[in-house]
């Protein structure tokens, strides 16, 4: 079997993929470059230092869940549109642990000027748009909507939910409808 070319994407896509096998802790400059098959120095043609391969992961990521999430909720509102986008990253979540490990960091400058992470928000405020949320609460129901999920998922992922009835699946619809609900009351009040 041939060696892949080695370019940034393919340094990167091998990093996201051994992030999601083995855990973001595990993708080093050395364990990425045996994957790939080659020494490590030439690695640094490609990316900077491990901070760059990182924050390439969490480019990578954003990119991907992007896209999912302006599909699902394309022509949908509300509840319907906010369902859609929690179900987007639990499911992104589940599949690829590693790339969405890399999006529970604290983002380097590459990333957060990427075009990536600009159209990451546009799902969410797509969202908030049909809840007729004020551009000026915006901020605040994005970091509302991010904890819920960022929170449940985190702890779904390492098994906090395991011991304990109802399970993680039960307490999720009940949880976006309750999500559902204070969005809506949050509109409602600030158009009074």
């Amino acid at each position: 079997m041939s060696r892949p070319t080695l370019t940034a994407s393919t340094v990167i896509r091998t990093a996201a993929d051994l992030a999601d096998s083995s855990g973001l802790t595990a993708v080093t400059l050395s364990a990425v470059a045996r994957e790939l098959d080659v020494r490590t120095p030439s690695l640094y043609g490609h990316v900077r230092d491990l901070a760059a391969l990182r924050d390439g992961i969490t480019i990578l990521a954003l990119g991907e869940l992007s896209d999912r999430a302006g599909e699902a909720v394309a022509g949908r509102a509300r509840r319907d549109a906010l369902t859609a986008l929690c179900e987007v990253h639990r499911d992104y979540a589940r599949r690829y642990p590693g790339r969405w490990e890399s999006l529970q960091r604290r983002a380097g400058e590459a990333v957060v000027r990427s075009d990536e992470a600009a159209r990451s928000s546009r799902a969410l405020a797509a969202v908030l748009r049909g809840y007729g949320i004020a551009e000026a609460d915006r901020v605040h129901a994005t970091r509302l909507i991010s904890s819920f999920l960022n929170g449940f998922l985190h702890l779904e992922h390492v098994g906090a939910f395991a011991h304990s009835a109802p399970s993680a699946d039960e307490s999720w619809m009940p949880l976006i409808d309750r999500l559902d609900v204070l969005i809506t009351t949050w509109s409602e009040e600030a158009a009074q």
